[in-house]
């Protein structure tokens, strides 16, 4: 059994009263001790390891509320676009993949920002020019549009007269033509013909995944998208497996995926199939639970796919009758939570417009009416728009607002593709984090990566600064702007809430898992702007070291 003791700096316990402290003992993977020196001295003398924190932090380990890790790794693993800024960076790496692999039929990958191109609309020609007659299928960092060469339109048969299917959009140039630039449901029209996953490749993008989580202090989340399993791989499958044998060392709630094209007759079987899911899952392993299901409510507000209230502006300021795609109507939405409440499934919606925010609260609202309160602990993630009329409903109908914070700044995408086609006043409701916090919502905090960077303290940091490291622009309405504490509580013990995990993990408590991340320095001695410049140099799962600086 071994014995860790930990001092030298501070503690962030995350604990309901905010404790501070100065040293931990931990001891077979559970915390013993928690207070100051003389509370762990008795640990000092079996102690394995005595960490010195050497002035730096020691916190919960993160919990990231919304990501999507088997995606994340196979795009670390592919052609992997996440670290690039510009156009040209892109087709460079690209260009260099497709000619270090020539095995591969398709070139696959993604990771490309819209703020790149003009107007945040690649062309195929680009494409083509660095693949050739070789299949590519891209999806951008949001995984909300995909760009695709001329071969692989082909492959799928769309040209100018494919119409756009119900849940998505083809990208036309003036003539008519499809551009390669596929939003949402678009692009499954490709990915279809592409080259299926296999099971290898789903359980080596986990095992890239989890390794790059625990770098940045990760040791639970929550996955956003587990396909149902069907015939194929899956990443229900991938964890299951890594699970079984002990590969998996974070604790992972899985959040089933409802499909959308499920007619409201069809809505009690598809709750029967995923509780059998459920069911199947359950004692099979550790790490591994599968009680949250993903309702996709709308998509986002670059491509004007985000459900709103009033419509989008064009470039002139003037509305255009465009509100966005609502992907359930408001009655079936209500069906779909209902249904799923009273199976005792968590429901994590994604939410980006302020319609579709108004139409999950009223979805809770009515579930509430007619189930009862359940505790189950629904989320809502992303929540980009908000009207203010909607804020305290969280608090009132007990909805976890599940913040993606990075977002919450000045930047190319926020200031060319967002800003503009919302106007005044709604882009002064956008990631309303304080008000959420101020009038008593739950908060958790998640990266949606590999949409954006998974490393919590640069959220964090847009929590507290409203602004990226570095940045000379203005805060994005400063007002909102979280304490730091708050935001380092919604990254630990608000992410176990919503997992419920916070039973045993979550927080600095004697008895609970030894989940930690030790920080090198502590961010509440330093400067607020300079909160991004932290490092996490230690993560422990169950008090085994998973990851080393």
């Amino acid at each position: 059994m071994t014995t860790r003791v930990f001092r030298g700096g501070r503690v962030f316990t995350a604990d309901a009263a905010g404790t501070i402290c100065s040293a931990v003992a931990v001891s077979g993977g559970r915390i013993a001790a928690v207070g100051g020196d003389r509370t762990v001295e008795p640990f000092l003398r079996e102690a394995d390891e005595v960490v010195d924190l050497a002035g730096g932090l020691l916190l919960p380990g993160f919990g990231d509320a919304h990501v999507h890790p088997v995606m994340g790794g196979l795009e670390r693993i592919r052609c992997d676009l996440s670290g690039a800024q510009t156009a040209e960076e892109y087709t460079r790496i690209i260009g260099d993949y497709a000619r270090a692999h020539p095995e591969r039929d398709w070139v696959l990958g993604g990771g490309w920002a819209m703020e790149a191109f003009p107007g945040g609309r690649p062309h195929r020609a680009a494409l083509d020019a660095v693949v050739g007659a070789r299949p590519a299928l891209l999806p951008n960092r949001d995984h909300h549009s995909s760009w695709a060469s001329t071969t692989a339109l082909a492959y799928a048969g769309i040209d100018r007269d494919t119409p756009d299917p119900a849940d998505g959009r083809i990208e036309r140039d003036a003539d008519g033509e499809p551009t390669g630039l596929l939003h949402e449901g678009a692009a499954d029209l490709v990915a279809r013909f592409a080259p299926a996953d296999t099971q290898e490749d789903l359980d080596a993008a986990l095992a890239e995944a989890q390794r790059h989580l625990h770098s940045f202090g990760i040791t639970n989340w929550q996955d956003a998208w587990v396909a149902v399993p069907g015939t194929g791989p899956n990443a229900h499958e991938s964890y299951l497996r890594a699970d079984h044998a002990g590969r998996l060392t974070a604790k992972v709630t899985g959040a089933l995926w409802w499909d959308r094209s499920c007619p409201s007759a069809g809505v009690a079987d598809q709750v029967a199939r995923l509780a059998k899911i459920r069911a199947a899952t359950a004692g099979q392993g550790r790490n591994y639970r599968t009680p949250s299901v993903k309702v996709m409510q709308d998509g986002v507000v670059e491509t004007f796919t985000a459900a709103m209230l009033e419509p989008y502006l064009d470039r002139h300021g003037h509305p255009t009758g465009d509100r966005g795609l609502g992907f359930l109507e408001p009655g079936l939405l209500r069906d779909v939570t209902t249904t799923l409440d009273a199976a005792g499934f968590q429901v994590h919606f994604h939410a980006i417009g302020d319609r579709a925010v108004r139409d999950v609260l009223d979805a809770l609202e009515a579930t509430a009416a007619e189930n009862g309160t359940s505790g189950l602990r629904h989320h809502l993630a992303h929540l980009q728009v908000v009207h203010p009329a909607d804020v305290p409903r969280f608090h009132r109908l007990g909805a976890t607002a599940n913040l993606q914070a990075l977002w919450a700044a000045h930047e190319p995408q926020m200031d060319e593709l967002t800003l503009p086609f919302l106007g005044y006043p709604r882009a002064s409701w956008q990631y309303p984090f304080g008000d959420l916090l101020r009038t008593g919502a739950a908060l958790a905090m998640g990266s949606d990566w590999p949409v954006s960077s998974p490393d919590p303290l640069a959220a964090i940091h847009v929590a507290v600064n409203r602004a990226l490291l570095g940045a000379r622009t203005p805060p994005l309405g400063p007002e909102q702007a979280l304490p730091l504490a708050a935001a380092l509580r919604a990254y630990t013990a608000g992410s176990a809430a919503v997992n419920h995990l916070d039973a045993g993990t979550g927080s600095l408590t004697v008895g609970k898992a030894a989940d930690l991340a030790v920080l090198d320095r502590d961010p509440f001695d330093g400067p607020r702007q300079e909160i991004g410049e932290t490092r996490v140099v230690r993560t422990y799962a169950d008090g085994i070291e998973v990851y080393r600086a």
